[in-house]
């Protein structure tokens, strides 16, 4: 019988809450959303672009950490301040989400967790 295990990767911040960075589940991962603090923390910069890298290298770590990688996303769900930022915020996700892109929603939202401007979460096969 398949169980969900708790993945933690010591590369992105530690979750805030009662909640873990991903869940693993026989061969997918179901990441949390991952706002652009660094391992140790500390909000990356008030820069859209830095904080949109900073959320994917943090997605990426914990990816890896399960077995997977950003090549075998699926599914993103991004959640931005302004929607505005949607052109500046492309130009990043595609540098990390090349060839076939993954299906993705984008949202604007009144406030996000620690009021920074971004804040992505996926879904992978292992």
């Amino acid at each position: 019988m398949s169980e969900k295990i708790k993945v933690t990767s010591s590369n992105a911040p530690a979750a805030i809450g009662p909640y873990s960075q991903a869940v693993r589940y026989d061969n997918m991962v179901y990441t949390s959303g991952q706002i652009p603090f660094t391992k140790d923390g500390n909000l990356i910069s008030d820069d859209v672009q830095q904080q949109t890298r900073q959320c994917l290298e943090n997605l990426k770590s914990i990816l890896e950490e399960a077995g997977s990688s950003l090549k075998k996303v699926i599914k993103c769900t991004i959640f931005i301040k302004d929607m505005n930022d949607f052109s500046k915020i492309n130009e990043i996700y595609a540098e990390f989400l090349e060839g076939t892109f993954p299906a993705r929603s984008c949202v604007e939202v009144a406030r996000l967790p620690k009021d920074v401007l971004i804040e992505i979460e996926a879904i992978a096969y292992c």
